[in-house]
């Protein structure tokens, strides 16, 4: 099943059930006083966040999805039966919009049902217009429509740190040593089609698939990868020290941040210079004090190579540090 994290699933809550004209009858009376009863009302409809990042996936077949209608009224004054509700589950961290009123709700909590569409009424029976001038009154009414809506589901990530960077940085290979997931590798961009998740203790760390120049206007797979940094809570800035020019490549992936929404200016961030193992020694710390030179002194800089044990475990603790 392929990865999903955006889709537009179709709605309807349901209709309300239709009042009746019905009578009391015995065998005195064949026809007595008013017993039609009124309708049941339709079924609502609502969301709930699941821990499940791919659960978007098994609606592409079938996206559309109708809450149970409400029963008609009975006899003997008997109100029909409401419909179930209708319950959708979208993975934790998903922004929902409804397309038709452009409200949204936030899913961060798991198992919290939210109503997004309300049921039909159910209709009058005869019953209810009895009156002492209609003692026999032979009016009932149908049950309303539920509501309908269209809605934009857009999976946003929830972690405790995002590792972000150009195409080919170390981030799957870093992810996959301290974390020991399972991460595609490999040696050309975009390797990593969709984030993908470690846990590090107890933290979550979430690998954004590889950004671009002009990533915010949707270049490359765009804006697609940068909805996933809006709920990290910390950004792991990677590097590769094979870059010509590191601090251009680090300015280039702020100016992307920062022009698709100026909150990400203010998101806490360590940077972390990787694959050091393919340059020398004195050639790694001379291009990290240019890099030094040129951004602000207090940031957080960091070197790892994933072939040296002692590197990568005083990275772990630094982020273990970090996340505390």
């Amino acid at each position: 099943m392929a990865f999903t994290d955006e889709i537009i699933l179709k709605l309807k809550a349901g209709d309300g059930g239709d009042g009746v004209v019905k009578w009391h009858r015995n065998r005195r009376e064949q026809k007595g006083g008013p017993a039609g009863g009124n309708g049941g009302r339709g079924g609502d409809v609502y969301l709930r966040g699941v821990r499940d990042l791919e659960y978007l996936a098994r609606y592409t077949s079938n996206p559309k999805f109708v809450a149970e209608d409400g029963a008609p009224g009975g006899g003997k004054s008997l109100e029909g039966k409401d419909g179930d509700p209708l319950i959708v589950n979208v993975p934790i961290g998903s922004l929902v919009t409804n397309l038709s009123t452009g409200k949204q709700y936030d899913i961060v909590e798991e198992g919290v049902l939210v109503k997004v569409l309300t049921g039909g009424k159910g209709g009058y029976g005869n019953e209810h217009f009895k009156s002492s001038k209609n003692v026999t009154p032979m009016e009932s009414t149908n049950g309303k429509p539920g509501e309908v809506a269209s809605f934009k589901v857009e999976l946003r990530l929830i972690a405790d740190a995002g590792l972000i960077g150009y195409p080919n940085a170390g981030k799957s290979t870093l992810l996959n040593t301290i974390t020991n997931s399972k991460a595609k590798v490999g040696n050309y961009a975009f390797t990593t089609l969709n984030p993908n998740l470690g846990v590090l203790d107890k933290y979550v760390i979430a690998d954004i698939p590889g950004l671009i120049e002009g990533a915010h206007t949707g270049k490359g797979l765009g804006d697609k990868f940068l909805k996933h940094i809006m709920r990290t809570k910390t950004l792991i800035h990677c590097i590769s020290v094979e870059r010509d020019d590191i601090i251009q490549a680090y300015n280039s992936i702020r100016t992307e941040l920062v022009s698709y929404n100026a909150e990400l200016a203010n998101k806490d961030e360590i940077v972390v210079i990787t694959k050091t193992d393919v340059l020398s020694t004195e050639e790694v710390a001379k291009r990290i004090r240019d890099f030094r030179d040129h951004v602000d002194t207090d940031m957080q800089i960091y070197s790892v190579s994933v072939l040296d044990d002692a590197s990568v475990k005083d990275l772990t603790k630094i982020l273990l540090d970090k996340l505390a």
